[in-house]
C-alpha cells in the first residue's frame, strides 16, 4: 500500500484548503483512513478518520465543524476539506490507513499501519 498526500500550501487565516491522499494497493472492503497533523516541536495528533465504506467518521474537537473528511471511491482518493483555517492549524498533515474501525474511531497514530509522506499547511494571521 502506498499513500501520496498533496494539496498543502500557504494561506491566510479564514481561508479554505483541500488536501488529497491518493491510495494505491490494498483492498477497500474494511479500509479505514485517517488524517493526522504534526506541528514543529509537537507530537503527531489525530485530526479525522473515516471508514472507506459506510460513512462513519470521527473528528478531533479542535477541527469539528470546520474540517470534513471524505473519499472518492472511483479515484481511490481520500480528502480533507479544511475551512475557516486558523494559525494553530499550521502543521504537516499526514494521511494514514488501517484495517477495521474501532469504537469512537481510531485516534492513535500507533493504530495505523500505512502512512503518506505529509503535506505542509501554513496559515498566516
Amino acid at each position: 500500500v502506498q499513500l501520496q498526500a498533496s494539496g498543502g500550501g500557504l494561506v491566510q487565516a479564514g481561508s479554505s484548503l483541500r488536501l488529497s491522499c491518493a491510495v494505491s494497493g490494498g483492498t477497500r472492503s474494511n479500509r479505514v483512513m485517517g488524517w493526522f497533523r504534526q506541528a514543529p516541536g509537537k507530537e503527531r495528533e489525530f485530526v479525522a478518520a473515516t471508514r472507506w465504506y459506510g460513512g462513519t467518521t470521527a473528528y478531533a474537537d479542535s477541527v469539528k465543524g470546520r474540517f470534513t473528511i471524505s473519499r472518492e471511491d472511483a479515484k481511490n482518493t481520500l480528502y480533507l476539506q479544511m475551512n475557516t483555517l486558523r494559525p494553530e492549524d499550521t502543521a504537516a498533515y499526514f494521511c494514514s490507513l488501517r484495517e477495521g474501525w474501532v469504537a469512537g474511531g481510531p485516534r492513535r497514530s500507533s493504530e495505523y499501519r500505512y502512512w503518506g509522506q505529509g503535506t505542509l499547511v501554513t496559515v498566516s494571521s
